[in-house]
């Protein structure tokens, strides 16, 4: 039986994706993480109040979210809830992670392509004006998210800011000014790219004749149900008929999603009865209201005229995450016009034994840390990453460009782009997923 190997690039982490053939048929696709980490060994008898700068070291992409949700699993533990001002911080924290995931992923792993090339670099090379360039031009959008975090965060990367009981402090008129102008033009940016990359979508679609594995699934997001919200309480899943029929703490997630061990990847999956799940961009699409910013709104009602509710198509995920960069620059915004200082932003504690869980939604979907503490040291801790949400939808989805690529007679060699398509829609990250 012959094995098709495919490495992938353009992701976070490694991977590679390996197709059965036999009989000219292909028999099954795997998505294989190849590396293990093992930080949930690694953080065993570390005093408890450190984690929050032990976890972003699992991943310098999505090291952000990981310090929000170790601080909200602490503060779970120890019956915190911080001020109001902490926790908005905290929100712009969060975008400015969307901001600077979403446009690396849409311009800078995807964009190639739409346009057939290997780089976004390669296509800006013959460009008279190289600062009008895309590559110039979605650089420059990355670093406004980049600019929110540190701002936000202390920091870009493994941010420091976040602590149990608030953050350490507002933000200064001054400082919020320089990013906030930094953010404005920014979204400008983003809507001309992001105009650009939809009429480049539809173009795709039309000469490979498809949106990719179209099948219904259902979607899982901590978001808000009314409008966006990254630091949600709630886990919810809707089912391929469009309706919500779980909304779950994050502490019972267990009890709810079903876990797959993997016997080939050091990447586990989950599924909800049985069924596929899909995290990430178009789950939240599907799953909200409204994006509640007047840009993003009108580019959701666009998406959703043209695709319906819930939209299943497999490179909508992208349009979806181009959406979400323009909400996430807008709800900046609105943030950085009002005051950041001023107010308490922590509230004192005392330390205590216990199970702590900690949630946010991350670029990828929701992402759970939960701490078992005896003696104020970790004695056990569990990461539930984003990415193993996707993981069976990701197979899935395989198992349809190989179906329609590989025949009895041959192998249309538009599979190898149609397999980094398949995996980058879902922009999964390894470095976490196998932490």
């Amino acid at each position: 039986m012959p094995t098709l190997t495919f490495p992938l690039s353009r992701i976070e982490g490694h991977a590679q994706v390996t197709i059965d053939v036999q009989n000219g048929r292909p028999v099954s696709a795997r998505f294989q993480a190849m590396e293990f980490r093992g930080f949930e060994y690694l953080v065993q008898g570390v005093p408890a109040e450190q984690m929050p700068v032990i976890v972003p070291r699992i991943c310098g992409v999505c090291s952000t979210a990981h310090h929000v949700a170790a601080v909200r699993a602490l503060e779970d533990a120890f019956g915190l809830t911080p001020p109001p001002l902490a926790q908005t911080i905290r929100e712009l924290l969060m975008l400015g992670q969307i901001v600077q995931n979403q446009a690396t992923s849409l311009f800078i792993f995807t964009m190639p392509d739409r346009l057939g090339v290997s780089s976004i670099f390669q296509a800006d090379s013959a460009a008279a004006d190289a600062d009008q360039g895309i590559a110039s031009r979605a650089l420059r959008v990355r670093r406004a998210g980049t600019s929110l975090i540190s701002l936000a965060g202390g920091q870009f990367i493994h941010p420091i800011k976040a602590i149990v009981g608030g953050v350490t402090s507002g933000i200064a008129p001054e400082a919020a000014e320089v990013v906030r102008g930094e953010v404005e033009a920014a979204l400008g940016l983003a809507c001309e790219l992001f105009d650009i990359y939809w009429e480049m979508s539809l173009a795709l679609r039309d000469r490979i004749g498809t949106w990719g594995d179209d099948e219904p699934a259902c979607y899982i997001a901590a978001t808000g149900e009314d409008a966006p919200r990254y630091t949600d309480d709630t886990i919810r899943v809707m089912c391929p008929d469009g309706c919500c029929h779980e909304a779950f703490p994050a502490r019972d997630f267990r009890k709810h999603l079903d876990f797959v061990e993997s016997e080939y990847s050091y990447a586990d999956a989950t599924s909800y009865r049985g069924q596929v799940i899909r995290a990430n961009s178009l789950a939240r699409a599907n799953m909200t209201q409204a994006m509640g910013t007047p840009l993003a709104d009108g580019y959701l009602e666009r998406f959703r005229q043209a695709f319906g509710r819930p939209a299943h198509g497999l490179l909508l995920f992208d349009l979806a995450r181009g959406i979400e960069l323009v909400y996430a620059l807008e709800r900046a915004l609105e943030i950085m016009a009002g005051p950041l200082s001023g107010e308490d932003t922590a509230i004192p504690y005392t330390p205590r034994d216990g199970d702590g869980y900690g949630m946010v939604e991350a670029p990828r979907g929701p992402l759970i840390h939960h701490y078992r503490i005896e003696n104020q040291k970790i004695v056990q801790a569990e990461f539930v990453i984003p990415t193993v949400h996707n993981m069976l939808a990701i197979e899935r989805a395989l198992r349809v460009v190989a179906a329609r690529y590989i025949t009895g007679e041959s192998i249309n060699m538009e599979l190898e782009r149609a397999v980094g398509r398949v995996v980058r829609a879902f922009d999964p990250c390894i470095a976490c997923a196998t932490h």
